[in-house]
């Protein structure tokens, strides 16, 4: 039988479409290998400026987080709707409890993990990130179409199951902050993190939260790709130490789903991100902010402005 590797350097089938992810990253060859199988779902999860691009992986299915699959009667961006939206608009996209689910995105790794999170905290596991997105995709020669992400099948029977914990808010965000267990991480760019550099949304105050720590999430790629396990590792336990709870933010709740990405690879076992991120935490009230590069260090920014 083919075979193909994931992207620890295991050998998975390339031929059975009931072979298990090797989540929660896949490579551009194993979804290759299986694009069209049944039950198998795609997803373009792509935010932003990066949506006007005018390609797709074939077949993909948009995943809206600019729009549906936000709650949109939130003020803030990006926020988590409740279970029954989810299962409603998860269902109209014909998603089943037994799917399999890729996301990418048309950044490389970018908004792709907020809705490999957004899946998971919903309890449904069987969902991966494409390593690379549609750039990796199209450099590799893999067939594109034109047009933007649609579908016009079947309903699914999906049905979400919440995980309390995975998406939480401020307040569990301030008891992180004051617990010697947690740690708790922004991956804004390092300007932005010590308030050097202005808010791309107006109205917020700059700097950040009392003793979070930075980790640009473009610092856990590499060419666009998520670097190995033992790397992020390393990236994470030289900020973080011995901590093991691990809280991410980010400028809403986007980019740090890639640090949550990184960290599951990474080993972590306890992660949650903060939903309303500097949206929230930024805006005038009391809430806590600071500027400088906070007490625990920063590491330099880059890779994106962290939304």
């Amino acid at each position: 039988m083919p075979s193909d590797r994931d992207p620890g350097g295991n050998a998975v089938s390339t031929t059975d479409p009931k072979t298990p992810l090797p989540r929660p990253l896949v490579g551009i060859g194993w979804l290759a290998q299986r694009l069209g199988t049944p039950g198998l779902v795609v997803f373009d999860a792509t935010v932003g400026a990066h949506r006007g691009a005018g390609q797709r992986i074939p077949g993909a299915r948009p995943f809206d987080i600019d729009g549906v699959m936000s709650d949109r009667s939130s003020p803030l961006p990006h926020t988590m709707p409740g279970a029954d939206r989810f299962t409603q608009e998860l269902r109209s996209l014909g998603v089943d409890d037994c799917s399999t689910v890729v996301v990418y995105d048309r950044a490389g790794i970018y908004s792709s993990a907020r809705a490999w999170w957004m899946l998971r905290a919903m309890g449904f596991d069987q969902a991966a990130v494409l390593d690379g997105g549609l750039p990796a995709w199209a450099a590799a020669g893999l067939p594109v179409e034109s047009g933007k992400p649609a579908y016009a099948g079947p309903c699914g029977d999906f049905t979400a199951r919440p995980r309390p914990g995975l998406i939480i808010d401020s307040g569990h965000v301030t008891a992180a902050l004051a617990d010697p267990a947690s740690a708790v991480f922004d991956a804004r760019t390092r300007e932005r993190f010590t308030g050097e550099a202005e808010e791309p949304r107006p109205g917020l105050r700059g700097g950040h939260m009392p003793g979070a720590v930075n980790l640009p999430f473009g610092e856990l790629q590499r060419e666009g790709r998520m670097r190995p396990a033992k790397e992020l590792r390393k990236a994470f336990s030289a900020i973080a130490g011995d901590r093991e709870k691990l809280v991410f933010s980010c400028g809403s709740g986007v980019t740090a789903c890639v640090l949550a990405l990184a960290a599951e690879l990474a080993g972590y076992a306890e992660s949650a991100v903060y939903d309303g991120s500097w949206s929230e935490w930024g805006l005038p009230s009391q809430l806590p902010v600071v500027t400088g590069p906070g007490t625990d260090g920063c590491r330099d920014g880059g890779g994106g402005q962290g939304l």
